[in-house]
């Protein structure tokens, strides 16, 4: 997997992704201290807010600021993000009120959502070989975990012995080394698109491709599945083990550190396992394994706990990383497959929104149903969801899923230059490429058969 770092550009934007995500974990430990401060009793009600704030930014604000910055070169708009992100995060550690909180935070995600699908959409240009772009993307699942796991054990250290406001002058230092080190790759703008139509039309087009794409619309399903399974995860872990189970707040971490573990071994794995089996093949049986393990936690959950609950819930917490990691990491890969090269960066922008908007379904229903009517109601809740959602991703998903397609155009002229070479039928030309949906192609073959 390593070896992918021998490309001195992708070696650089790696390594400007990894110092912004461990800025991003201080941010994290720093935010929840700076809430206690300003709220106390109602710090979580406050981070909830927050959180939410993050999922509306992402959801909301992706494919509109991915149409606004879709002439502008990579660099600009990533390094500039990146500024952004480093103002804000200068700017909090003087708030002294709850909005300005919520204002400094929408700011800070409508830059990551500005960041996020042009660094993913840039990595496939920059890796073109398909074996390094799958080891590109465990690389990018496995520094995502590890930065579960270290942000929260550094910001621990380095609470030691400063106050939790240098942890955003930490993260302020991490955004501001990305930028220089974006600065500092070769980074090839694309070639420009040939559609130039309006914001609106610019911003929809990657949520249009997806929808019309079946393994898109597949993965989408997916996403739901795993974000269902995640959410119990993030969102219920704490009334797991301090509630249900009876243990210590210490063993908390323990329990996260399972589901971090169980992805890391999976992202490990991945690129041997996608070489011999092909994305469907890992996908769809990840997606089914989260929700019958949601809906096995119902059942356990109804027992009393005995010696067994403690490692069950480990394996279970483990398992539950296995197939985040599992669905998760092959997703870029399937969005390369599916759009233009003109385009990549609209499709990574339509996937991160639509994606974030599986977690806000899955996250409220997680926390509210699990208080409201308890931790099996909500797994049972969570389960179907998952469940439903991979019985789509099977159905949507079609076995034979060829990159070259047989089909005919109806509304191309003679001399056209994308039928050149094409075979003339009674109602239009035929011709077979690899397919994706773009100008000349606005519908999926209803036949996906191979030429």
């Amino acid at each position: 997997m390593l070896s992918v770092l021998r490309h001195r550009t992708y070696r650089r934007l790696f390594t400007a992704q990894v110092i912004a995500l461990v800025g991003t974990g201080l941010t994290t430990v720093a935010l929840s201290l700076l809430a206690y401060d300003i709220a106390g009793r109602d710090a979580g009600s406050v981070l909830g807010t927050a959180l939410a704030i993050k999922m509306v930014a992402y959801v909301g604000l992706a494919p509109v600021i991915s149409a606004l910055a879709h002439r502008l070169p990579p660099r600009p708009v990533l390094v500039g993000a990146d500024l952004v992100r480093a103002t804000v995060a200068c700017g909090l550690p003087f708030v002294t009120e709850v909005w300005q909180v919520y204002v400094l935070i929408f700011a800070l995600q409508a830059a990551s959502a500005t960041f996020t699908p042009a660094f993913q959409s840039l990595i496939p240009r920059v890796l073109p070989a398909e074996e390094d772009y799958t080891r590109a993307l465990s690389l990018s699942r496995l520094a995502y975990d590890l930065e579960m796991l270290f942000s929260p054990a550094l910001a621990a250290a380095l609470l030691t012995w400063i106050t939790y406001n240098w942890l955003f002058t930490g993260t302020a230092a991490g955004f501001l080394g990305s930028a220089s080190l974006v600065l500092s790759a070769a980074i090839r703008a694309p070639a420009p698109a040939r559609h130039s139509p309006g914001l609106l039309s610019r911003a929809t087009r990657g949520t249009r491709l997806f929808l019309a794409t079946p393994r898109l619309r597949a993965l989408l399903a997916l996403t739901l599945a795993v974000a269902a399974g995640g959410a119990t995860v993030m969102v219920d872990t704490i009334v797991y083990v301090r509630d249900h189970l009876g243990r210590a707040t210490s063993d908390v971490p323990l329990a996260l550190g399972a589901y971090g573990a169980g992805s890391i071994l999976t992202a490990l794995l991945l690129p041997r396992l996608l070489a011999r089996t092909g994305d469907r093949a890992l996908m769809l049986p990840a997606a089914f394994t989260s929700a019958g393990l949601l809906l096995a936690l119902a059942a356990a959950t109804r027992a009393a706990p005995g010696a067994w609950a403690w490692p069950a819930l480990l394996a279970t917490w483990a398992a539950f990383g296995a197939t985040e990691s599992l669905i998760t990491t092959p997703t870029g890969r399937l969005v390369r497959r599916s759009a233009a090269p003109g385009d990549l960066n609209t499709a990574f922008a339509a996937q991160f929104s639509l994606s974030h908007g599986c977690w806000l379904l899955t996250y409220p229903l997680a926390g509210w149903l699990g208080a409201r009517a308890g931790l099996p109601a909500a797994a049972l809740a969570l389960g179907t969801v998952a469940l439903a959602a991979a019985l789509a991703a099977r159905r949507l998903w079609p076995a034979p899923d060829p990159d070259r397609l047989t089909h005919v155009h109806t509304a191309l002229a003679r001399g056209h230059p994308h039928v050149a070479g094409a075979l003339r039928t009674g109602d239009g030309w035929r011709h077979a490429h690899a397919y994706v949906i773009d100008d000349l192609h606005h519908r999926w073959p209803a036949r996906t058969a191979a030429d």
